[in-house]
């Protein structure tokens, strides 16, 4: 026992189990403690590091759990061994590799990959060396994650579970856990819904598909342009007709609604993406007017990243006031937790709740039970509320000193999106090339995103409002005038935004980018 020489660090972020984990897992990897090699008991361990029994207890059933310990009754914890182990990000391990003294290090032409509850497989060894510095616009806080209670709370389902866990489960979502969303929007978006009218699924994509087969494909559906693709492509590959809707500062033009000739209208009248807009209560009553106007008209609200708002109350969700019951509303866990959950949900006006019904028996629910109850626990016992007060308060600090360290540049940009979500969005002066801004900041080693990624057109052209009124004509604006970038602050950390923003101050925003055959 005495050769475990672990140190526990009190002062730190990670809890004294987490430590102890860690430790004997690494030791086994390397070798140190060898495969059927009897570790300390509970009771001693714990007096050794004089910590409580419990933290060692927790410890070890990680270890366990994992295959890194084996347990024999009345004799104690032995190490497994750990070649058989297979280790994400390193694949199987050698023999060198599992009972060597030291940890083996990738050589300069291994791949390494890192996955984590962020969602994000990325090659380190490739995008490193291009990119210093990503200004994703998706993703979250690494840090961010409540993976040490989402494994608090696991552990304890698994424990209480009488086998319920493992049998097939309602296709439109448990009970339970229908019922907490319900609570949960009434609270925090003002939305009145039974919890018959929602239904769980394994992310966005699915419950457009369901949606789609409630609606009928043979549906018009209407988006704005630029907007989020993956919805629209999603629409589009089931065969809907998809038509675009201009947009202003104040979000989706209803005239151009109604001139479309679209059915359904798709809109994120909270925080559009990707440029940022919220949608004013005055424009969220003429689309619901627009909604009564036919039987078969229908708006799908997604309400994506509400939880996220920095400046004022938050907006009520538009399916709030909708009176009608004209409006499909889509949330997720997926910004709010991580987007490694999958967890979407939507409510349906009780129209289509007939429908939804029979169509129930032909589809199986796509998320476990045991994350729908973890879901179910942080919603009613207060660890999600207090989960995104530290979230909200971290991105608000990040965002304040993104915006901070982009002082002095109004000549140059202006800058929208501010009042909620995970991007800020740059709109430049004319002159500015999109394209060019993006391949200098790459020559730094920073990553920054386009708008013009987020158009639905072939010939990547942006449709811009010719004021701030939608009884006006249209004009197309190619991508050589009014380059707009969007930064995203959420994955990145505080020290690395004051970086990259800097670089981006001085060297890539100050040089003027004009356009050709201008005489300047």
């Amino acid at each position: 026992m005495n050769e475990l020489t672990i140190v526990l660090d009190t002062e730190s972020k990670m809890p004294l189990y987490e430590q102890i984990y860690e430790y004997l897992k690494r030791e086994m990897q390397n070798g140190a403690i060898m495969p059927g090699e009897r570790l300390p008991s509970t009771r001693s361990l714990a007096g050794f590091l004089q910590v409580s029994r419990s933290t060692v207890d927790q410890a070890y059933a990680q270890l366990l759990a994992e295959g890194y310990l084996e347990s024999i009754p009345c004799k104690g914890y032995y190490a497994a061994d750990a070649k058989l182990l297979y280790r994400i990000g390193r694949g199987h391990l050698s023999a060198e590799e599992g009972s060597g003294n030291r940890e083996s290090k990738p050589g300069k032409d291994r791949k390494q990959t890192s996955l984590s509850l962020s969602g994000k497989q990325e090659n380190l060894s490739n995008k490193t060396d291009e990119y210093r510095y990503d200004f994703s616009v998706n993703g979250i806080d690494p840090e961010g994650s409540p993976a040490n209670i989402w494994r608090k709370i696991s552990k304890r389902i698994l424990l209480d579970d009488t086998g319920e866990l493992f049998r097939q489960g309602d296709p439109n979502g448990e009970e339970s856990l229908r019922t907490a969303i319900a609570g949960y929007l009434y609270q925090a978006r003002g939305v009145h819904c039974k919890k018959e009218q929602i239904v769980v699924g394994a992310g966005n994509d699915y419950l457009l598909m369901l949606i789609s087969n409630l609606v009928g494909r043979d549906r018009v559906i209407g988006m704005e342009n630029p907007t989020y693709k993956s919805a629209f492509d999603t629409f589009f590959n089931l065969g809907h007709k998809m038509v675009h809707v201009r947009m202003d500062a104040d979000g989706m033009c209803v005239d151009s609604v109604r001139e479309s000739g679209a059915q359904i209208a798709y809109v994120m009248p909270s925080h559009q993406f990707p440029t940022g807009t919220v949608m004013p209560i005055g424009r969220r009553i003429q689309l619901l007017k627009w909604a009564g106007e036919g039987e078969e008209r229908y708006i799908i609200e997604d309400d994506y990243d509400s939880e996220f708002r920095y400046k004022g109350k938050p907006i009520p969700a538009l399916r709030a006031i909708d009176s009608l019951d004209k409006v499909i509303y889509i949330g997720t866990f997926s910004k709010s937790i991580s987007p490694a959950t999958r967890i979407s949900y939507m409510v349906l006006p009780e129209t289509l709740m007939e429908k939804a019904g029979a169509m129930g028996h032909f589809y199986s629910q796509t998320v476990s039970k045991v994350d729908q109850k973890i879901i179910e626990v942080l919603l009613t016992e207060g660890y999600f509320e207090r989960h995104l007060n530290r979230m909200r308060a971290l991105y608000k600090s990040k965002q304040e000193i993104l915006l901070d360290s982009l002082k002095g540049m109004q000549d140059v940009f202006s800058i929208t999106g501010e009042d909620a979500g995970l991007h800020i969005v740059l709109n430049f002066v004319d002159g500015y090339k999109e394209s060019e801004l993006i391949q200098k900041a790459k020559e730094h080693g920073i990553r920054i995103y386009g708008l013009s990624e987020y158009l639905t057109d072939e010939k990547k052209r942006i449709r811009f409002p010719e004021s701030q009124i939608c009884n006006k004509e249209s004009m197309i604006v190619d991508e050589y005038k009014n380059a707009t970038i969007l930064l995203g602050f959420a994955t990145l950390p505080v020290k690395k935004i004051q970086e990259a923003a800097h670089i981006l101050k001085n060297e890539v925003f100050s040089g003027h980018f004009w356009l050709p055959q201008t005489g300047r």
